[in-house]
């Protein structure tokens, strides 16, 4: 089978639909199946089977800014691409974003199925409805990453959806090297935006003891005034956006990998990526996490925008041993429920059933 996965957010820069392409592909390729990655890149493609569409342009989207390409030239790369893949199937990931996947629903002939990854409501949604109604039609199959994405797809597409959560590679955090450590550490990833929640991390760290040090990874538009108000904490490194692979070693060294995000989140994939890493996570108990990590036994759940609860919480828990071991056991064997492997037989199953006509 000849599968073409399209993304519409730029796959050069960390993200959570990004980081699902590219495992998913991966995974599919391991599994016999010839597949292709389109999508904008902002540089090298990360892996030798990307096809790039172009360069990105940052744009405001539902609290975040997300790196997509809905200009002209990218529209004619993702034609050119689509025609010279000869594809059997093509995988939309956010099929409504603007840009490449908009492209393939309307240019492609080929059988097409969605994945829909966001929550809480889209304004683009509501003012296009009618358009996007149409173009949505033009899928053959839809899933959801959780019942949340579903419901507001459902809400302003119709449709029915399947739920398949997304899925962790768990064996690329089995694979890597714990980084060292000079003390306990935690460890911050994430676009350093409101809605993630580093700047309530970053108060938490005035109520813990001088050892602790935290890492944050990534960068975003309150990385600047963030680094101003906290530059005389010499625990605090800032590593800008680094590999997957740094990644996966800095969760399995940290302490602790603390997701504090305020809202926006469907699905809690990076906790699920933390635990498979077997690290303590400590998250926001917002409902994208919820779902994926019961409180006290997966991971420590606080309340959102808390900074004196996260930083009690981190602390707790690192003075509790026993307890550490507890959550990092039932965290690991949580993740591998979520296997990117288990994910891309059940898509690939999927598949063979739209082309069948089923």
């Amino acid at each position: 089978m000849r599968i073409g996965i399209i993304c519409p957010y730029s796959l050069t820069i960390p993200g959570g639909v990004q980081s699902q392409v590219l495992g998913l592909a991966r995974q599919l390729r391991e599994l016999g199946q010839h597949t292709r990655v389109l999508g904008p890149c902002d540089g090298p493609p990360p892996d030798a089977s990307v096809i790039p569409l172009g360069d990105s342009l940052p744009t405001a989207a539902n609290g975040s800014v997300a790196p997509i390409a809905p200009d002209v030239p990218c529209a004619l790369r993702t034609i050119q691409a689509l025609r010279d893949g000869e594809f059997d199937l093509l995988h939309l990931h956010e099929p409504m974003a603007p840009g490449p996947t908009v492209t393939a629903l309307f240019m492609s002939n080929a059988p097409m199925v969605g994945t829909f990854h966001a929550a809480g409501g889209s304004l683009a949604y509501d003012l296009l409805n009618r358009p996007i109604r149409w173009l949505s039609g033009r899928l053959d199959y839809r899933f959801a990453v959780s019942n949340d994405a579903a419901e507001m797809a459902q809400t302003s597409l119709g449709h029915e959806y399947e739920i398949l959560f997304n899925g962790v590679e768990t064996d690329q955090c089995e694979k890597a090297s714990s980084w060292p450590t000079e003390g306990p550490t935690i460890f911050f990833i994430g676009r350093h935006e409101p809605r993630k929640g580093l700047s309530v991390l970053l108060d938490a760290m005035n109520g813990l003891p001088a050892d602790i040090r935290l890492w944050i990874a990534s960068d975003g538009p309150e990385t600047e005034e963030l680094k101003s108000r906290f530059a005389g904490d010499p625990r605090i490194e800032w590593l800008g956006r680094i590999s997957e692979s740094e990644k996966f070693s800095r969760m399995k060294g940290a302490d602790i990998f603390c997701a504090p995000s305020l809202r926006g989140e469907s699905f809690g994939v990076v906790l699920l990526e933390g635990m498979a890493c077997n690290t303590v996570v400590v998250a926001s108990d917002i409902p994208g996490y919820s779902k994926v990590a019961e409180e006290g036994k997966h991971a420590v759940l606080v309340t959102p925008g808390d900074s004196h609860a996260l930083a009690t919480a981190i602390e707790k828990v690192l003075g509790d041993p026993n307890k550490q071991e507890e959550l990092k056991e039932n965290g690991r064997q949580r993740a591998m429920q979520f296997s990117m492997k288990s994910l891309a037989e059940r898509y690939l199953d999927s598949y063979g059933k739209v082309l069948r006509g089923i």
